[in-house]
């Protein structure tokens, strides 16, 4: 199912991200004080909206509530960060997730009610969007333009059948590489081994075939 997330905030890690997460097929509602930011992003999501983020009234005008998520992506103003955690509570955003820049403000915006904290120094937000999209993904990887690694969750339907009556690579072109059970150490995988529920697998795939793990 597609998912709608709304990325306030399109600094360099809030464009990175609102931009992958529309490659990726999401509903993407990305929002910035700047005009010239907004006009310049048209194209790279479904929707760009100027608005001025510490201002409550125009928070409230975005329609945060039709969102499954809101990234505040604005860890260089606390004011606009504590608004707009403060509206999407209000307006009930089933997860809020909020970028930060200290531990102190980790703990701030904690405290305000948001879900997750990103911390990306050294990361680009690329790599938060499959995370976001989907609970499934516990870590991710870019090797390169063409190919991602993640940590998977197995489908439900998958548990209890092996990598042979699943056939994967055939069926969704992914490829099964390794697995770790109870977060214990990764191990090549038995192709004749059912996947429990305590299964962790490490799956390659290329980027045109990611949306197939949501």
């Amino acid at each position: 199912m597609k998912k709608s997330v709304a990325v306030l905030g399109l600094g360099r890690f809030g464009k990175s991200l609102a931009e992958s997460l529309y490659n990726m097929g999401a509903d993407v509602l990305a929002v910035d004080c700047s005009e010239e930011v907004v006009q310049s992003f048209a194209g790279k999501c479904t929707s760009a909206v100027c608005a001025d983020l510490t201002n409550e009234e125009e928070v409230e005008a975005l329609g945060l509530k039709n969102m499954d998520i809101v990234v505040i992506a604005v860890s260089n103003d606390l004011a606009a960060s504590v608004v707009s955690i403060a509206v999407a509570k209000e307006q009930g955003v089933p997860v809020i997730v909020a970028k930060t820049a200290s531990e102190r403000m980790s703990t701030v915006l904690r405290k305000l009610g948001a879900d997750q904290i990103l911390d990306p120094e050294g990361e680009g937000g690329a790599r938060w969007a499959p995370i976001l999209l989907s609970a499934a993904v516990k870590d991710f990887y870019e090797l390169d333009e063409n190919m991602y690694m993640v940590e998977f969750v197995p489908k439900e339907e998958w548990v209890g059948k092996t990598l042979v009556e699943l056939d994967l690579r055939s069926r969704m072109n992914i490829n099964v590489v390794a697995e770790r059970v109870d977060g214990g150490l990764w191990h090549f995988v038995f192709p004749d081994k059912p996947i429990t529920p305590r299964t962790i697998l490490l799956i390659v795939v290329e980027k045109q075939n990611i949306a197939k793990l949501w």
